[in-house]
């Protein structure tokens, strides 16, 4: 066990940036977008290393990306760029190779700029007490509809009580998250997120309640809902 942040265990943080976000309509990848002065991948990252804790970022980004070597916080000594993979656990796995003996791996969207640090904190504060880790998340607060299958219509109403969206970052133990991820990933289970490798081997992750403006950038109109929670965030 590697604690050289005093008594904390050691934290890194993994990034997969391999995607190209087709639903922003976009000429370039979504993470690339810029509010403000800075890219979304930028904003992303920023909010990782104010945390003490956080001792390297790694960055999976895709094998024909050029953007990333060009943005100033590629130059930063605490960032490490890895070539990513198709699939989002690909980029991940690409990821956690370069973990070194890290205790602790936290994974978060390249496309969410708006993480509160409070957040951050009230994650990182598992390591204390758990040994599966957890994700932030936000209860479901509307309405939630199933379709019929592969049509427009209702099928039926969803009972929201204990349904919860999944946020990033999500916080796992480093050979845990591995083993699991490479599990799903040979049994081919649908890995939409870290959590659900865990999930997939038997493991039970802790839901620690998030901020709702933690959204992630998927479609033209979240970049303006970003920008202005990032003014908040400023403020």
């Amino acid at each position: 066990m590697n604690h050289s942040a005093g008594t904390f265990p050691s934290v890194i943080a993994v990034l997969p940036a391999a995607g190209i976000g087709s639903r922003m309509q976009a000429e370039c990848p979504k993470q690339y977008l810029t509010i403000g002065r800075h890219s979304i991948v930028e904003h992303a990252i920023h909010a990782l290393l104010r945390h003490p804790r956080i001792e390297r970022v790694i960055v999976a980004i895709g094998p024909e990306d050029r953007q990333f070597e060009r943005l100033p916080i590629a130059q930063d000594p605490r960032v490490t760029v890895t070539e990513g993979g198709k699939q989002r656990a690909d980029s991940v796995m690409a990821g956690l190779k370069l973990a070194g003996d890290a205790d602790w791996v936290l994974v978060h969207d390249a496309a969410r700029p708006c993480l509160h640090a409070d957040d951050l904190e009230r994650l990182l504060a598992i390591t204390a007490h758990s040994k599966v880790g957890g994700i932030l998340a936000a209860p479901v607060r509307d309405t939630m509809k199933r379709a019929e299958p592969g049509r427009d219509t209702i099928a039926h109403t969803v009972e929201r009580q204990d349904l919860w969206h999944a946020l990033t970052p999500q916080l796992f133990p480093l050979p845990l998250l591995k083993q699991c991820l490479q599990r799903a990933l040979d049994e081919g289970a649908n890995v939409t997120d870290e959590a659900s490798a865990l999930e997939h081997c038997g493991y039970h992750p802790l839901l620690i309640a998030g901020r709702a403006d933690n959204i992630k950038v998927t479609r033209p109109e979240d970049l303006a809902l970003a920008a202005f929670y990032l003014t908040q965030l400023d403020n």
